[in-house]
């Protein structure tokens, strides 16, 4: 599958830069470097970066070319290369030596030299199509600001596969553009076989390697030209196919297959029941937006998203559960330009108690309570993760902060809140600033004995010399304190410059 899309991906490309081009190509080159304390970057270092940097001590050279679409032709096409290499340290994981009966640590790191994106797309009227690896975070969140969207964030890396949909909203037929309509799906196969493997401690629980994932979602929304408009709608995304080892004291004591056969492609765009089961393992949340804008052009979103994991979560089932937001946006460059502040409560999860029947035919007990949802976690697969790093909020402590080689989340039972600010001091310097707290219970199945919590902040700064245009000078510096993510404390300075070829 990776052959045939790298192949797809390098004819499209070879045949795009033979045609005369029409629109000029933009370039970027980048140096990063970062140094802190601890055993990985903190918090909001690491996070909504796309999986760039999570280690303590990196020092990176990154280099892109794109072209992009443009939206208001009725045919266009874009692309892009981006590349990284260099340097970070090894963070140590636990492993089980069968030979010697013994755990000892294992140094792992980020690979030297990686591609992070390489991606064809194309677009005919309101309709796109993207193959490749292609950062996509949040449809409906602010990146920049939001602890994370619930479903698909800007957390992880991209992945390779096959992205369509609508490019943008689109005026539903007979509402005269009173209702808009986006939806999309992705089908994706993860590459990170090996990194899970070489992190999994092969004591105890599972491993699920060769697995597929799924995204789609569906928003409708009010004219966006009043002053308030409402987007509501629902994601859902789904692991699938995929082979699990289980290890009890070392030694596998069960291995099962789930092939990803042609009719469970279709399955994932409209699930159904396989024999007694949903084929996957299936998640997402509904989403609602209320945004206003003001006669001077200041907007203010007010914005839900409640998670689910089966259908207690979907019918609503887990209370206050969910990430409550409210956003500052301003129309111009001023000392504050957007703002926003997020609680977030994952706790409820439909109820302490799972019990449903069909899982055990010989139980004479009719009743069902359908909760302990553990989000994120599924008895076959995997933490929803990809290198490690969660697909959805980062909020949740991903897997790839468990040195003990455990390769699902340990706190799914959490709740705290997040704000970040940004704006402009000068027209040459910019600043952004993020804190976060959040008190963690531990898991619906494997609760923590005591109470364990997190304090994380940030702040950044960025220099636009007017004497270079296109040149950026960012620096960051950033801290973590509790029991979840230890007591880190780090720093990261970047120097890139971006530009256009016009080959014209």
């Amino acid at each position: 599958m990776i052959s045939r899309l790298t192949l797809l991906l390098t004819l499209l490309i070879t045949t795009v830069a033979s045609v005369k081009a029409q629109y000029p190509i933009d370039y970027r080159g980048e140096i990063i470097a970062n140094a802190g304390s601890g055993n990985f970057a903190p918090y909001y270092i690491a996070s909504n970066n796309f999986g760039i940097m999570t280690q303590p001590y990196s020092t990176l050279a990154r280099a892109a070319t794109w072209k992009e679409m443009n939206t208001d032709a009725r045919f266009s096409y874009g692309f892009g290369v981006d590349a990284l290499a260099g340097y970070s340290s090894s963070t140590p994981y636990l492993r089980y030596l069968p030979a010697e009966d013994i755990f000892t640590p294992i140094d792992r790191h980020a690979a030297r030299v990686w591609l992070q994106q390489l991606y064809g797309e194309v677009k005919y009227r309101c309709l796109y199509l993207t193959v490749g690896l292609k950062e996509t975070g949040s449809a409906l969140l602010n990146d920049r600001l939001s602890s994370g969207d619930i479903t698909w964030s800007a957390n992880s890396r991209p992945m390779p596969g096959v992205r369509a949909g609508f490019h943008g909203f689109e005026n539903i037929p007979f509402t005269n553009g009173w209702v808009q309509l986006n939806g999309e799906f992705f089908f994706g196969k993860p590459t990170d076989n090996d990194w899970l493997t070489e992190r999994y401690n092969h004591f105890n629980s599972f491993i699920t390697t060769g697995r597929w994932i799924n995204y789609k979602r569906l928003y409708f929304r009010t004219k966006p030209s009043k002053p308030l408009s409402v987007t509501i709608g629902m994601q859902a995304a789904a692991q699938f196919g995929g082979t699990q080892r289980s290890y009890t004291n070392g030694v596998i004591d069960n291995t099962e297959t789930s092939p990803a056969k042609l009719q469970d492609f279709f399955k994932m765009l409209i699930p159904g029941k396989d024999d007694e089961y949903w084929a996957g393992n299936h998640l997402g949340s509904w989403d609602i937006v209320a945004r206003y804008r003001l006669h001077c052009g200041h907007e203010i979103k007010l914005y839900l998203q409640s998670p689910w994991e089966d259908g207690s979560g979907i019918g609503k089932l887990n209370g206050f559960d969910g990430l409550w937001g409210i956003e500052y946006k301003s129309p111009v460059k001023s000392i504050v330009s957007g703002a926003v502040i997020e609680y977030l409560d994952f706790t409820n999860q439909s109820g302490p108690l799972h019990w449903d029947p069909i899982d055990n035919g010989n139980s004479t007990i009719a009743n069902q309570a359908t909760g302990a949802d553990s989000y994120y976690n599924n008895y076959f697969y995997n933490g929803y993760a990809y290198y490690g790093m969660s697909q959805g909020t980062p909020f949740l402590m991903s897997p790839l902060y468990n040195l003990d080689g455990y390769m699902r989340y340990i706190d799914t039972r959490v709740r705290g809140f997040h704000a970040a600010i940004e704006g402009s001091v000068t027209q040459a310097v910019d600043y952004r600033a993020m804190v976060s707290y959040r008190l963690s219970y531990g898991d619906s199945y494997v609760p923590r004995l005591k109470k364990v919590h997190d304090t994380s902040w940030m702040v950044e700064a960025q220099w636009h010399p007017a004497t270079v245009p296109g040149m950026t000078i960012k620096a960051q510096v950033a801290m973590d304190r509790g029991d979840m993510y230890g007591d880190n404390f780090g720093a990261m300075l970047s120097l890139s410059y971006r530009g256009i070829l016009n080959l014209r």
